[in-house]
């Protein structure tokens, strides 16, 4: 049973992103504060989830939440300031896009930074034991799908509808064949070692 409040303060926000170990597209952060009665059995850590029961979801809780956002953060600015940074940077610019504004903010995971003095605290699988923050990562989970979707029909030889970017074989083996598209994250690394041995011993 996941709980609602980890603070005594209203307006408590929680916040998680998703994205962070792909190789192309953005990394995609939410954040939602919801009401103290809010319960929904099938609300869980998205990872948890099937897709059909994320985007069932998505809608029930935008229309119960009491403010919601979301962020992508893309490639020129994750090659710029690293994954973490701008895993944090788009958790932030979500809780400031929130109204009213959050008193409290739990954070998925254990590196946060301040955020205009808002007190936080950092809960290692917090999508598992919180519900908003269980909620934010079926946001930032489906909102980054959406858009997987969307580049795959500009660039369907990598099949991010399926892989949404993770660095499948499949994948992979796209990258070797296609090289990068401006999708793709430069400071990453987009082949491994062996998969380019292997590729040129054959």
């Amino acid at each position: 049973m996941l709980l609602t409040r980890f603070s005594t303060f209203a307006n408590e926000a929680g916040t998680d992103e998703a994205g962070r170990g792909c190789l192309a597209g953005p990394v995609t952060a939410a954040a939602v504060i919801l009401p103290p009665d809010f319960k929904h059995p099938l609300l869980n850590d998205s990872k948890q989830l099937t897709e059909k029961q994320r985007y069932q979801l998505r809608p029930i809780i935008e229309a119960e939440a009491i403010a919601f956002a979301y962020t992508h953060l893309h490639r020129d600015v994750i090659d710029e300031i690293n994954i973490l940074n701008a895993s944090i940077q788009a958790m932030q610019e979500s809780l400031r896009k929130l109204h009213p504004s959050p008193l409290y903010i739990i954070v998925d995971g254990n590196r946060f930074k301040p955020l205009d003095n808002i007190p936080h605290s950092c809960i290692v699988k917090g999508d598992s034991k919180y519900l908003s923050i269980a909620a934010a990562s079926v946001l930032a989970k489906t909102y980054r799908d959406d858009f997987m979707d969307e580049i795959h029909l500009k660039h369907p030889e990598y099949n991010w509808k399926k892989n949404k970017g993770y660095p499948t074989v499949e994948h992979r083996v796209a990258i070797k064949k296609y090289g990068s598209t401006p999708y793709h994250r430069l400071s990453f690394k987009l082949l491994p070692d062996q998969l380019s041995l292997d590729f040129d011993a054959q």
